[in-house]
């Protein structure tokens, strides 16, 4: 169940006319989310309606007893125990595959963002960073939030439990409306612009670049780097959309990470939820950030960043993207301290050779991250590098949508703002129908169908 799909929508639409109604009421509300849950998760697999509640109650008692204990061995034991049980379940469904040709263990849903959401509280816990709940549903339920579990963001299980506790629940206009707003934004983030510079060039780039003159390797280089941005961003928008039609909050993930002055501002601005996981629960974790060996500084960086890479598979590739990450903010870091920190300037041009530098830098990882392979990623450098020039494959089309995405991203915040105040203030009838009009058109413009969001793959 995709969520740009009509049935996720059938789905929500009546979680939603179920939720309300026993809203103020704590037990029956989340039975009904915890059921939507599952609901979810079982148009995925039979399997995972035993995998996901039994590590899940594992994780509650175990986040339970450190909670009541007051011995350091113990707690020191149970959130060792959780750790195993997660990062276990991940390698042997995500890796095992890879390592041994013949498993046959394969299911089609990831559970990267479930376990990290599932370590995210047993480790709170355990740091005393947040509470156990004593409340079994509330943990059930906020562990395995549907609209999050495909591909984030990464919803830390204490901050949804905080408002299930809440006795004044009701959705606000406001709030209503801003949630259709970002499901019709992220509908045509996906399906008018991500999906259609996929199928109209970027796919055909990375498969097979020797076909292409080195000019339109590049510029399929740039639409990839739209069209990931466009595609996980409008996951994030309709995921945040959902949750709020059920009166939730969830983290904002993305922030216009283009206009990126340097990488360590880049990772501020892409995929928010995991860079904050990392650094919180990953690198602030490794060894030697506190002795006065500054090496460990930069160590770190790169470790959390290869880490971070391997996350989103075991491969020579997603080592390489996580590599050339961490070494560059650790370059960063280094020539921060060489300049004791001081403020970059405010130059207009200085600030734009800033952006164009990261950007490009950016786009060179992105071809590791995209190609299938170390030898295709490599093709694809050899292919731009021959400086040879042709257009003939980039259509007007294409080239209009690549356009359009860039001015979208680079519009002025304001621009954001006013579109959203004025379609909050229109009369819910009217946001109803305009989405209904938006749907009817994404199916009369993107007839060739689409395609699964690139993250739920991770």
């Amino acid at each position: 169940m995709l969520l740009f799909s009509p049935i996720y929508f059938v789905f929500l639409t009546a979680i939603f006319f179920l939720y309300w109604p026993l809203a103020r009421t704590r037990v029956l509300s989340l039975a009904v989310l915890l059921f939507a849950n599952y609901f979810f998760y079982l148009k995925f697999g039979l399997f995972y309606l035993a995998l996901i509640p039994a590590a899940s109650t594992i994780d509650f008692l175990l986040a339970l007893g450190m909670q009541k204990s007051k011995r350091q061995g113990l707690r020191r034991l149970l959130i060792s125990l959780s750790i195993l049980l997660n990062l276990g379940i991940l390698a042997t469904f995500k890796y095992m595959p890879l390592v041994k040709s013949d498993w046959t263990w394969v299911f089609p849903l990831g559970i990267s963002f479930y376990t990290f959401q599932a370590l995210s509280y047993t480790i709170d816990v355990y740091r005393r960073d947040a509470k156990a709940t004593s409340s079994i549903l509330a943990y059930l339920t906020a562990v395995s939030f549907f609209p999050t579990i495909l591909a984030g963001p990464i919803t830390r299980p204490a901050s949804l439990i905080a408002q299930f506790e809440k006795k004044d629940k009701a959705l606000l206009p406001t709030d209503g409306g801003r949630a259709l707003f970002l499901i019709g934004l992220g509908l045509i983030k996906k399906l008018l612009i991500a999906d259609y510079l996929a199928d109209n060039l970027v796919n055909r780039v990375f498969d097979l670049p020797k076909l292409y003159s080195g000019f339109e390797v590049l510029i399929g280089v740039y639409g990839y780097a739209i069209q990931l941005y466009y595609d996980f961003s409008g996951y994030t928008d309709i995921a945040i959309g959902s949750a709020l039609l059920l009166g939730l909050k969830l983290p904002v993930n993305f922030n216009r990470p283009y206009e990126s002055e340097n990488i360590a501002d880049f990772w501020r601005r892409w995929h928010i939820s995991l860079s904050s996981w990392l650094r919180d629960y990953l690198y602030f974790s490794l060894p030697g950030l506190r002795s006065k060996w500054k090496i460990f500084t930069y160590s770190n960086l790169v470790i959390t960043m290869l880490l971070g890479g391997l996350w989103h598979g075991a491969s020579w590739n997603f080592a390489i993207w996580g590599l050339l990450h961490g070494v560059a903010l650790a370059l960063q870091r280094g020539f921060q301290v060489f300049r004791k920190n001081a403020k970059p300037s405010a130059n207009p041009i200085a600030r734009f050779v800033r952006i164009f530098v990261t950007v490009h830098f950016v786009c060179f990882a992105w071809v590791f991250f995209r190609a299938p392979n170390f030898p295709a990623a490599m093709a694809i450098l050899e292919r731009i590098a021959s400086l040879t020039f042709s257009t003939a494959n980039i259509s007007g089309a294409f080239a209009l949508i690549l356009f359009l995405g860039i001015l979208f991203h680079f519009a002025p915040k304001k621009i954001y703002e006013f579109s959203l105040r004025l379609y909050t203030a229109s009369p819910a009838v009217v946001q109803a129908a305009a989405l209904a009009l938006l749907v009817l058109a994404i199916q009369y413009v993107a007839a060739t169908g689409s395609t699964p969001f690139i993250y739920t793959k991770f």
